[in-house]
């Protein structure tokens, strides 16, 4: 498994929710930008080929892939066959928001190769979408989904997020009924994390509205699993739920700390047991590109303690849990020696319990999980 994931850092509007590295849309940047990527991927393709190595997935990610219109988008794809060898059936997927999504630039996807999109809606009440700062409607998400499988696009994740400000809990099971009438393939649902400096952190201080409580959270989580359960939606990660067989490949590679590329401004890689991230500034990371230099602004080289602990972080993320044969092979560790008091103490507790090959989250251990995970880190 190898990924490569591009970020578009473009938006229309930031939404108010949003801390991700991105910036108003400005047509010129937008379009040396795509010519800054090209640069960008030309820099690594040398030291993939080395290695023969196929990319298995293609992750498109933002700010707002969908912003790009259709000829940037057969450009920006153009560029990735060019650099880099992509396995025949790599799972290729574009983040899309409504707003900014149309039919031709669907056309563009489909031609360019694009086998999975992640539409992003977050809620179908208008009111709490204007609320979070998105700038589309429910119907007009409606209408792209719609489209998107008129063009003959089968795979298809749908964000969602709960736990929004002033959202009741009948506002959720709302949102998962019209959802799963739709049959997507996939559903992320995500409790919000209010984030400083973004504009809902500024009106959290303000007292424009109250944070969901702990029990109310974890009611909505617990409903989220058992409806889309009952609707034929497998958990496979705490956020993340899938029709058999399609969940998403590149979260996996994520979660199983595989390698990948990552590219663009703010962007994160993980190559040869290095981890690096680029300068977020598009104007540093344009300068870097001309001088034909990687744009990276931080390299660290993870000593087998803290892939170690990654591992069993992204790992107890997924449902299936962590294997101790996996740290054995990699790390010739007796995972389970090494950790019995965790183990055991987690155990009594009943938030983990243990499979035949290794251990898992309990559903308690779900709902509480970072505190799962600060016992292993310590």
């Amino acid at each position: 498994m190898f990924g490569l994931y591009v970020h578009i850092p473009f938006c229309i509007k930031k939404c108010n929710y949003c801390d991700f590295n991105s910036y108003k849309l400005d047509k010129d940047l937008k379009n040396r930008y795509i010519e800054d990527l090209t640069i960008e991927m030309s820099l690594y393709k040398k030291e993939l080929k080395k290695n023969d190595e196929e990319i298995t997935s293609v992750f498109i990610g933002g700010g707002t892939p969908s912003i790009l219109d259709s000829y940037e988008i057969k450009t920006l794809f153009e560029s990735i066959k060019q650099n880099f060898k992509i396995k025949q059936d790599a799972e290729i997927t574009m983040e899309c928001n409504p707003g900014t999504l149309t039919l031709e630039k669907l056309k563009a996807m489909k031609e360019s190769g694009i086998n999975r999109l992640s539409i992003g809606l977050q809620t179908v009440q208008d009111n709490q979408l204007k609320a979070i700062g998105r700038i589309h409607t429910y119907d007009e998400f409606e209408k792209n989904y719609k489209e998107a499988l008129k063009i003959g696009f089968k795979n298809i994740n749908i964000d969602l997020m709960y736990a929004l400000p002033n959202q009741k809990t009948d506002d959720w099971k709302e949102t998962l009924a019209k959802i799963t009438e739709l049959n997507p393939s996939h559903i992320s649902a995500y409790s919000l994390i209010l984030e400083e400096g973004t504009e809902l952190h500024k009106m959290y201080e303000n007292n424009e509205f109250n944070l969901t409580d702990e029990d109310t959270d974890i009611e909505m989580y617990n409903y989220t699993i058992n409806y889309l359960k009952s609707k034929g939606y497998n958990q496979y990660e705490i956020s993340n739920y899938a029709k058999d067989g399609l969940e998403c490949n590149h979260n996996i590679l994520y979660w199983k700390c595989k390698h990948y590329i990552g590219l663009g401004p703010g962007a994160s890689g993980y190559i040869n047991d290095y981890r690096y991230k680029n300068v977020e500034s598009l104007e540093e990371y344009h300068n870097k590109l001309l001088k034909n230099e990687k744009p990276i602004e931080s390299v660290e080289t993870l000593k087998a303690e803290d892939r170690i602990q990654e591992k069993i972080f992204m790992g107890l993320r997924m449902n299936e849990g962590i294997k101790f044969k996996d740290f054995k092979k990699e790390f010739s560790l007796d995972f389970k020696q090494k950790y019995s008091k965790e183990i055991e103490k987690l155990m009594e507790k009943e938030l983990i319990k243990e499979t035949s090959d290794g251990i898992k989250l309990t559903q308690k251990g779900r709902e509480i999980s970072n505190t799962v995970f600060v016992e292993f880190m310590n």
